[in-house]
């Protein structure tokens, strides 16, 4: 069951710009998967690829999200910062965290002390980065008559193209993306041919930059939409993968932040 759970953080010392990074954050979700369960951190860390959580960057305003920060975050600035999970065992591992939830118990961002205020687990007023589904309930209630998608990339997304990264997205790029996790957490297979049927229809991107540990990511952020060919059940299924991108994330390094998207776009 896919769940995302946005924690409110205030930090008790300023954050500064050069641990507002995808390693920084990285750190801090080890260090509190670790705190519950150290064993599975480390299986965590050692993961190379189709690690089964996503991460946002921080964000301290509801109404845009930020990858890079010019300025430290000060003390006490109220903050909010998303983690997705996409299958239940680790969702039921970290359970405790908001189940026994300490107030006066600090993580650490860099430097930066964080104190977590509050976990939100369910859709929230001002908040549409809550939420949970299992995938069945994704499958059943995904329109089977829809054959438009709009996605947003909201960070930096970006693509491995053999030995490069690609920023450009395109059809087999996202939908790949999505399609492998789906088919790898869901136990409801899709069928690669599904990609087949799909194309651009609009798009509105820009080339964006994300600090990076060793140099810099280069992605993309904007809108895109796609349509589908084919009958019901492709339809059906196309849908699905668009409505499951809040969770799984699209592209590289979506454990670090990066490529952040989500169904719905406005274009007037």
């Amino acid at each position: 069951m896919p769940h995302s759970l946005v924690l409110n953080l205030v930090p008790r010392s300023p954050i500064y710009p050069s641990f507002l990074t995808g390693r920084h954050y990285h750190a801090l979700f080890l260090e509190i998967v670790s705190a519950i369960d150290k064993p599975l951190a480390d299986r965590l860390h050692e993961q190379k690829t189709d690690k089964a959580f996503t991460l946002s960057p921080l964000q301290t305003d509801d109404r845009k999200i930020r990858w890079e920060y010019d300025q430290p975050i000060p003390a006490g600035t109220a903050c909010w910062w998303r983690i997705s999970l996409l299958d239940d065992l680790l969702f039921g591992h970290l359970s405790k965290l908001w189940l026994d939830l300490n107030p006066a118990k600090a993580w650490h961002l860099g430097a930066a002390d964080l104190m977590v205020v509050s976990v939100l687990g369910t859709v929230q007023s001002g908040q549409p980065w809550a939420g949970f589904s299992s995938y069945g309930q994704l499958f059943e209630q995904a329109s089977s008559q829809c054959k438009q998608v709009d996605l947003r990339f909201f960070t930096p997304t970006n693509f491995r193209q053999g030995a490069v990264d690609n920023p450009l997205p395109d059809r087999d790029r996202v939908f790949n993306s999505l399609l492998r996790k789906w088919n790898q957490y869901s136990g409801i297979e899709f069928s690669n041919e599904l990609i087949e049927g799909i194309f651009p229809s609009y798009f509105n991107i820009q080339t964006a930059i994300a600090p990076d540990s060793r140099s810099q990511f280069v992605g993309c952020v904007g809108e895109m939409s796609f349509r589908v060919l084919g009958d019901e059940e492709r339809v059906k299924q196309f849908n699905a993968l668009a409505d499951f991108a809040m969770f799984a994330g699209v592209g590289r390094k979506t454990t670090m932040g990066m490529g952040m998207v989500r169904r719905g776009y406005d274009r007037s």
